[in-house]
């Protein structure tokens, strides 16, 4: 999901995308395994945005 798209689902909804929100795991509970799959995909994510934000910058410090 793109940057943009992303911030616009979280001012929407209140949380990331895929991950419950605290009433869903207070009302329904939540498996740690289930929970630790949620967050590695988070961090997956978040390396992606990261290493696509590197080459953002360094394609801007060329053009300097």
């Amino acid at each position: 999901m793109p940057l943009k798209e992303l911030e616009q689902y979280i001012k929407q909804n209140k949380h990331l995308p895929d991950v419950p929100t605290q009433d869903e795991i207070s009302k329904d509970g939540m498996d740690v395994y289930e929970m630790n799959t949620i967050l590695l995909k988070k961090v997956e994510e978040l390396t992606l945005y990261v290493i696509e934000l590197e080459k953002r910058i360094d394609e801007m410090e060329k053009v300097k």
